[in-house]
């Protein structure tokens, strides 16, 4: 599922293919969005999604407040939006589709895995 709620935010990062945007282990103090490009995550070595434009990623060191538990690297030269958690929770309680989009997208990843099981 897409989430096109910040194509038009002209408040993105322009980040190289090969830049690495958060490692395993790192604080989590932001979420993004994809606007162009992609970026692969990594979670024991094995890459478990390609997240391109309309995708985010991050979100669940954010809502959880844990630690990285992936590494996102830019495959392809991107622009990402970041979203603190201020931003993030005016989101989910300004816009309740933003929060049911963010749980599609949750859900999704959820059963893919349970696929490769």
């Amino acid at each position: 599922m897409k989430i096109n709620l910040f194509d038009k935010d002209q408040e993105f990062i322009p980040m190289p293919a090969g830049e690495i945007v958060f490692r395993v282990g790192d604080s989590a103090d932001r979420m993004f969005a994809v606007i162009e490009g992609a970026v692969e995550i990594v979670i024991h070595g094995h890459v478990v999604e390609t997240v391109e434009a309309g995708g985010v990623f991050g979100e669940m060191a954010l809502i959880e407040e844990k630690p990285r538990n992936a590494t996102a690297t830019v495959t392809v030269a991107a622009k990402l939006v970041a979203i603190d958690r201020r931003r993030f929770l005016f989101l989910v309680q300004q816009n309740p589709f933003f929060a049911l989009q963010l749980m599609t997208v949750m859900a999704a990843r959820l059963r893919r895995m349970d696929e490769r099981l």
